[in-house]
């Protein structure tokens, strides 16, 4: 069986802003054109977040993305009411979102959106609980990029 992925749309401030500790994947409950829109890669993950509401039936935990911007898909022709950054559920099993429950109550943790992608031809999200770091950590990891590159250019240099 040949699994087919397909990487739509990358949130790079994801892993600079945040120290991911583990990775999750979960499916995106989407109406017909935005997943034709998503597809396209008319989507972006900036300032997007993932949240556990209690919303579900007698009070069940559910997984929701807010914030994430799916554009109006333009062969659609014109959606009445249509906002782009509305909530979508995220499809994750019961275990799962307990699991994150208690991992969410440690101080500092949150659910970031890492990546939109398709599995066969599902959209999935990668999101993953991360840590935020700190501004001295960021610059820490420049510097060290920076040494690595100068380190490199001298290394061809010479050879």
């Amino acid at each position: 069986m040949i699994k087919i992925m397909k990487t739509i749309i990358y949130n790079k401030r994801a892993k600079f802003d945040y120290e991911i500790l583990e990775t999750f994947e979960a499916g995106i409950v989407l109406v017909g054109h935005e997943v034709k829109s998503a597809k396209n890669g008319n989507v972006s993950l900036k300032g997007a977040y993932v949240v556990i509401q209690q919303t579900g039936p007698k009070g069940t935990p559910e997984a929701w993305i807010l914030n994430m911007h799916i554009g109006v898909y333009k062969q659609a022709g014109k959606i009445p009411n249509y906002n782009p950054t509305r909530s979508r559920k995220l499809l994750l099993h019961k275990k799962e979102i307990n699991y994150l429950i208690g991992k969410q109550r440690q101080k500092g943790l949150t659910l970031v959106p890492i990546s939109i992608y398709t599995k066969k031809s599902r959209l999935k999200l990668e999101f993953g609980l991360g840590r935020g770091k700190r501004k001295i950590d960021k610059r820490e990891k420049i510097k060290e990029r920076e040494f690595e590159r100068r380190k490199q250019r001298i290394l061809k240099g010479k050879i």
